[in-house]
């Protein structure tokens, strides 16, 4: 199976102009990605681009660090859906999980997941692995399981420190088997990328994606 089918195609850095936009798209196709992950103004680009495309459209939401009002969160949900996203990708709030606030953050997710589920699109909740202890993590996924979001995700790309194999084997060990896992951050080689498979997660956050689905093609030949 084509590693291609795993990784979402990522551009979301803040000067991303339409051009590049139309090349992920037209790399997304081709390649055979199972998304496109880009920033939220230029979601209905990619949604027109891909309209006959099995290629899903994500993007962000409150990103890169999450610390937007649940309700400005909501509005930017509900905007990218109406502009054509399949999958949202929701950084929490850190500053909440920082200051002991879990409160807040299961308000949070209570407000969006429903939301998200309602319109039968894919919530992925970027917790920032990076920078959580263990025992954070392990509550992040107490949480977010209760509040019966799709996948939980690493990382997003902006921190430190990025996906690790082993926050994907922590996050695997305590999350229902319903619960998806997506890595991303630094993830730039097939090797990383298998590693990260092997550990548990399901999809993979990445802008190199084009050439790890080449390493697989030139090591299968």
């Amino acid at each position: 199976m084509s590693i291609a089918a795993r990784i979402d195609h990522t551009l979301l850095k803040p000067t991303a102009s339409a051009e590049e936009i139309d090349v992920l798209c037209r790399e997304a196709e081709e390649y055979g990605f199972a998304a496109v992950c880009v920033p939220p103004p230029f979601v209905q680009r990619a949604a027109r681009l891909l309209n006959h495309s099995r290629v899903k459209i994500a993007t962000v939401i409150g990103f890169p660090f999450g610390y937007s009002t649940a309700k400005a969160k909501l509005a930017e949900t509900l905007q990218a859906i109406d502009d054509g996203a399949h999958e949202l990708d929701a950084v929490i709030n850190l500053i909440a999980l920082k200051n002991n606030d879990w409160d807040c953050l299961e308000a949070e997710i209570a407000m969006l997941t429903p939301a998200i589920h309602q319109q039968g699109r894919i919530i992925k909740v970027i917790i920032e692995s990076g920078v959580l202890t263990d025992e954070e993590i392990i509550r992040c996924c107490k949480i977010y399981a209760k509040a019966g979001v799709d996948f939980l995700k690493t990382s997003t790309g902006y921190a430190a420190k990025g996906a690790s194999v082993e926050h994907v084997q922590l996050l695997r060990r305590h999350l229902p088997s319903a619960i998806k896992i997506k890595a991303s951050g630094g993830i730039r080689d097939l090797d990383f990328a298998s590693k990260l498979l092997a550990a548990g997660a399901d999809r993979l956050g990445c802008s190199a994606g084009v050439a790890i689905v080449k390493q697989q093609m030139e090591n299968n030949e």
